[in-house]
């Protein structure tokens, strides 16, 4: 199996447990190893009181893409924590595209960044994940 294949069949196990990203509105639109592309269509329901996408949405495609990033290789991994900046508004409409490629990948330890996206390419969050290995995998191989 390429490390291509194994990153799909890895992304398709996770995708199929992931109720929060489904029920979020994403799109798992790309995934390779220590790589990953996910997408949302802000909603109205995504929007804070300033008419904004919430942070907190912005946070969570972020994080999705991260986790699949750092899943790639079928080892169970997650996320030891992260920090975001937000450097442009997100309104209704816009389609967020959140891109995670892995920087470094030292024993049970990864780290990520994330560029999140706008229709225009224009950058609206930068996300640093650090991942750690557990134990299990996605998949038997």
């Amino acid at each position: 199996m390429t490390a291509k294949e194994r990153a799909q069949k890895a992304a398709a196990a996770m995708w199929g447990a992931d109720g929060a990203s489904q029920w979020l509105g994403m799109t798992l639109d790309h995934v390779d190893e220590g790589h990953a592309i996910l997408g949302l269509t802000v909603q109205k329901h995504h929007c804070n009181g300033h008419g904004n996408c919430h942070g907190g949405i912005i946070f969570a495609l972020a994080d999705s893409a991260f986790a699949f990033a750092c899943n790639s290789r079928n080892q169970a991994t997650v996320g030891q924590h992260a920090n975001i900046s937000y450097v442009a508004p997100v309104r209704l409409g816009d389609q967020l595209t959140a891109t995670a490629n892995e920087t470094s990948q030292v024993g049970r330890n990864g780290i990520y960044d994330v560029r999140v996206t706008n229709q225009n390419n224009i950058a609206v969050a930068e996300m640093r994940g650090m991942s750690r290995s557990i134990k299990g995998q996605l998949f038997t191989e």
